[in-house]
C-alpha cells in the first residue's frame, strides 16, 4: 500500500502540471515543451528572458515588513540581481505588483501595495534599469498567496512580485 504521503505528492505534480499546461495554450501553435522528469531529478529547460526564467534563475519577488515599504538587505540583493538580469534582455518590460497582508482596510492596503512597487521601482531604477521598461501596479490585500490568518502567512502576502509584460520570449 502507497504511503499517504505518495499519493498526495503525485497529485499536486498532477495537478501542477495541468494547471501550467492549460495556463501555456495559445492560438498559435505552441512550440513543443522540453521534456522533463521528476522521478529523476533533472532540471528543467528554462525558456530565456521568459517568466519562468526570472523566478527560476533570479527571483521575481521580495517582502516586506508589516505596515513597511522599505527594502531590507534581502529584498536590496533580489533586486539586484533582477536589475542585472533585465539589462540581459533590454527588449523586455515589467510590470512591478504591491501586495498586503489581509489587515488592514481596503484602501490603506492599495496605497501600501502602491507604495511598496514604486519602492521596488525606484531602486531598480537607481541600478540602472530605465523606468519606462517598469510599471506598476497595486493588488492591496486583494490577491493573497496564502489564505491562512497567521503571521506567516501574512508574511508570505507582503510581497512585491515583478511580473515580465512584453516582449517575453515564449
Amino acid at each position: 500500500m502507497k504511503s499517504p504521503k505518495v499519493g498526495l505528492r503525485f497529485a499536486v505534480a498532477a495537478a501542477a502540471m495541468l494547471i501550467v499546461a492549460a495556463c501555456s495554450s495559445t492560438d498559435e501553435e505552441a512550440a513543443p515543451a522540453p521534456s522533463t522528469s521528476i522521478d529523476s531529478g533533472a532540471a528543467s529547460t528554462v525558456t530565456p528572458g521568459s517568466q519562468e526564467d526570472l523566478v527560476t534563475n533570479v527571483g521575481d519577488r521580495v517582502f516586506f515588513d508589516t505596515d513597511k515599504s522599505t527594502l531590507d538587505s534581502e529584498a536590496r540583493a533580489t533586486l539586484q540581481r533582477q536589475a542585472a538580469w533585465m539589462k540581459t534582455y533590454p527588449n523586455l518590460a515589467f510590470t512591478v505588483e504591491g501586495h498586503a497582508d489581509e489587515r488592514g482596510t481596503r484602501d490603506y492596503n492599495l496605497g501600501l501595495g502602491s507604495r511598496r512597487a514604486n519602492a521596488v521601482k525606484d531602486y531598480l531604477v537607481s541600478l540602472g534599469v530605465p523606468a519606462s521598461r517598469l510599471s506598476t501596479i497595486s493588488y492591496g490585500k486583494e490577491r493573497p498567496v496564502c489564505l491562512d490568518s497567521t503571521e506567516t502567512c501574512w508574511a508570505q502576502n507582503r510581497r512585491s512580485v515583478t511580473v515580465v509584460t512584453s516582449g517575453a520570449t515564449s
